[in-house]
């Protein structure tokens, strides 16, 4: 008899070793957003990624908004932005009061199209307009983007790059002039996400990392409610209680030992979905050498030729089956917060959304609960192609 349980899109690995942190940390009465296992949790994170500080978060979004701040941005400020990306991304510059440029996707990353906004940023500076405040760069579904000659023409016009990590954790360069790093540390500030659906989950959680120690100590001061220490609840401006738990900073400690096996078979669902899925027409997602990327969510496209309409066909097809299956996101300039905002093409963004879909890719997942995925694509193509 088959099986036909659900097989879920990507939910989280908790093991023995993430129980036995966690009930440490319940039973040390240390639960809140002080406790050993936070500090614990930064310093290990910083030496994973590579970078000089690290500073827990609540929420990826909380980690974005926070580096936003301490870049400066602020109300009248513009900020470009990937166009392709989840909604959390642009939200934090709308809470400072400035203004998103959208950048449209290279079609070979699926990333911000780098040489686009350089052009669009050259043309500016040839008529003597502002410079964007800072450029928010997203590694999208684990993929690394291609910045070298962005991170170039941003520091010699100083402008601040931070770097949407949120989907990138374990994702690295292996060639150019950023060779050996990991993403989220290239630029001026970089921020990561730990929600139950990531590689690495805290249940919900984020972190803030640079090697700039000034910026450092300023979004720590402005996560805990921006107090003064050692003077009992003075409060020197504005700050948000945005702290990590001490429980939830447990759970990360354990989840970050197993990073490694983690990204390994993220990296072999993906083999084995690309190995299979091409021959029914699905574009299998970007693999550029150099960028090391991580497949967190394992995304493709169907053929032109289906389009929206197809895609949602597809999706429909697969979850009647019990396979959990979803669509990308939509554009951020199809957002009807941010309709009006300026934008630097859309096309690849919007084609990548009608097109895009994610397939069953857990580190828990099986090859037989992977196989029946891949049948059902394909009964899918065979009986509707």
């Amino acid at each position: 008899m088959s099986d036909n349980t659900m097989v879920p899109l990507a939910v989280p690995a908790i093991g023995p070793r993430e129980i036995e942190l966690v009930t440490e940390a319940v039973t040390s009465g240390y639960v809140s957003s002080v406790g050993p296992f936070v500090t614990q949790f930064e310093n290990t994170f910083a030496e994973t990624v590579g970078a000089g500080y690290a500073i827990a978060c609540a929420t990826g979004t909380a980690a974005l908004h926070v580096a936003l701040r301490v870049l400066g941005v602020g109300a009248g400020d513009e900020v470009a932005v990937s166009d392709f990306t989840f909604v959390g991304s642009v939200n934090p510059i709308a809470y400072q009061g400035a203004s998103p440029l959208f950048v449209d996707s290279e079609p070979t990353t699926w990333n911000m199209d780098s040489s686009l906004l350089i052009e669009h940023l050259t043309e500016r500076l040839s008529r003597g307009e502002a410079m964007p405040k800072a450029v928010e760069v997203v590694h999208v579904l684990g993929q690394p983007a291609q910045v070298d000659d962005l991170l170039q023409f941003c520091g010699e016009h100083g402008i601040a790059v931070l770097e949407d990590a949120a989907e990138s954790l374990g994702a690295r360069w292996s060639q150019g002039a950023l060779a050996g790093t990991h993403t989220g540390t290239a630029g001026t500030i970089g921020a990561f996400s730990f929600n139950g659906n990531k590689i690495v989950t805290t249940g919900g959680g984020g972190m803030i990392v640079t090697d700039d120690a000034a910026l450092a100590a300023r979004a720590r001061h402005l996560t805990t409610q921006a107090k003064v220490p050692a003077v009992g609840y003075l409060h020197d401006e504005v700050g948000y209680n945005y702290r990590l738990t001490n429980l939830s900073a447990a759970l990360g400690v354990a989840q970050l030992e197993r990073l490694g096996e983690f990204v390994d078979r993220k990296r072999a669902i993906a083999a084995r979905y690309d190995a299979q899925l091409p021959a029914v027409g699905i574009q299998t997602p970007p693999r550029v050498p150099g960028l090391d990327a991580t497949y967190w969510l394992y995304s493709a496209l169907v053929p032109v030729d289906m389009g929206a309409q197809g895609r949602d066909l597809l999706l429909k097809y697969l979850n009647s089956h019990n396979i959990g299956a979803r669509a990308l996101w939509r554009p951020l300039h199809q957002q009807p917060p941010y309709q009006d905002a300026r934008r630097l093409g859309g096309a690849v963004a919007t084609d990548l959304f009608e097109r895009g879909f994610s397939l069953p890719c857990s580190y828990e997942l099986t090859d037989e609960q992977q196989d029946r995925a891949i049948d059902a694509v394909k009964s899918f193509f065979g009986t509707s192609r």
